[in-house]
């Protein structure tokens, strides 16, 4: 598309560009909306815990600082964000939890206590924790005269205090199936094999008694594969009879061009995490990640939309659902991409619960709350199913790489 370069406004009311003709001659239809759309040079938000390198290896950030977007309490706790951090005091006991569950992961979180404070960390656990030898990993937050000071995890291993009160410390967690580790601002403390590991879960900061704060949380997904391995295409079903091309590039990049079209993955994925990095080739292009789709049909799934373009330059006004969000269900809450420049994409599906980031910053945080039904597009869809790159239409020119995925590990059966 063309850009106006004076006031950075596409398709001016004065007259019809070059390229909106182009467009309508090849029947391409176009949403009203992206008639006024602009993409200003605002720059994305990268979360301040994270750099560029850690962005691209796939962490992502858990808290943006200004809200709880992407957390939910289990208990009536006054939790609240102030000054980039989140702090309770009062309230029932209980955990503020994630809406999305992980299974093998690392995990940093900075937190201050103070001197009396009993609290913790949760990890694959369940939203209301009853055994926490069963039903969760409680990293505690202690004093040294509990039975399990800070840097244990309760009823399973115990460590030597470390940590003294009201000051920042950092953890670092590594979760890899039964193995976890444990370290306190950069000193390992703790090794801990489980037998019996949970799987997945979410996690969870817990108000037990006293003050604590927590700040800087981010996390790395582990044991992901690569989708596109080389020059070649042979995880992908290149038998599609529509219009896209798909070809690896000499940077062993996939470039999509011209649509509209798809590359299906020979894989199935139900719950899972997948990730990548794109970059579109010229402004205002569409095109999605569409997942859980019903094998050999027309990208019948549910997409996760590419489209960097927003309005009233404001990006929290996306365009056509905006880049992360799920399109004709849920807006992007910020459109964080830019166009012609490479951007990370992290989605993950649990149940009926999608959560997606973009550039390791959170954008959307849905639940499917439709009836069941095998075909996405009339309900909940939770069977298995490929994933689709599309071409959406002849103005298609996007590259992607680095892309990942994996099935979430299964969550042990609850104890009866």
């Amino acid at each position: 598309m063309r850009q106006n370069h004076k006031n950075k406004r596409y398709f001016p009311n004065f007259g019809l560009s070059v390229a909106f003709l182009a467009l309508l001659l090849c029947s391409v239809s176009l949403p009203f909306e992206v008639l006024g759309a602009i993409q200003s040079s605002q720059t994305p938000i990268f979360p301040a815990e994270l750099t560029s390198p850690q962005i691209e290896e796939g962490w992502i950030s858990l808290f943006d600082r200004k809200s709880l977007f992407g957390w939910k309490p289990a208990s009536d706790a006054a939790w609240k964000v102030e000054n980039g951090e989140i702090r309770i005091d009062s309230g029932e006991p209980g955990l503020l939890r994630t809406t999305s569950q992980f299974d093998d992961f690392e995990l940093i979180v900075e937190f201050k206590a103070d001197a009396g404070t009993n609290s913790g960390i949760f990890f694959r656990t369940s939203p209301t924790p009853k055994n926490l030898t069963h039903d969760c990993y409680e990293l505690n937050i202690a004093p040294p005269n509990n039975p399990f000071p800070t840097g244990s995890l309760v009823g399973r291993k115990k460590c030597e205090p470390f940590a003294p009160p009201n000051r920042w410390h950092r953890f670092h967690v590594i979760a890899n199936g039964p193995n976890i580790t444990i370290r306190i601002d950069d000193q390992e403390i703790l090794n801990y094999l489980d037998p019996n590991p949970i799987g997945r879960g979410y996690l969870g900061l817990q108000l037990n008694r006293g003050s604590i704060a927590f700040r800087n949380i981010a996390l790395k997904p582990l044991n992901t594969r690569s989708l596109l391995e080389g020059k070649t295409l042979d995880q992908w079903d290149t038998s599609q009879k529509l219009k896209s091309k798909f070809e690896i590039t000499n940077q062993n990049e996939l470039q999509i061009s011209n649509g509209k079209g798809q590359l299906e993955s020979k894989d199935l994925f139900g719950d899972f995490i997948f990730s990548m990095q794109c970059k579109t080739n010229a402004v205002g292009l569409n095109s999605g990640v569409f997942f859980r789709c019903i094998p050999g049909e027309v990208m019948n799934g549910y997409e996760s939309q590419i489209q960097n373009l927003f309005k009233n330059n404001n990006p929290t006004q996306p365009v056509d659902c905006g880049t992360g969000g799920i399109f004709r269900r849920t807006n992007a809450r910020r459109v964080n991409a830019l166009d012609e420049t490479w951007f990370t994409k992290t989605i993950i599906a649990t149940g009926p619960h999608i959560s997606v980031w973009v550039n390791g910053y959170q954008v959307t945080d849905w639940s499917d709350t439709r009836k069941p039904d095998p075909n996405p597009r009339r309900g909940l869809r939770l069977e298995k199913g490929t994933i689709i790159f599309q071409g959406h239409d002849p103005t298609t020119d996007i590259l992607l790489k680095n892309i990942r995925a994996k099935e979430i590990a299964p969550r042990r059966p609850a104890r009866k």
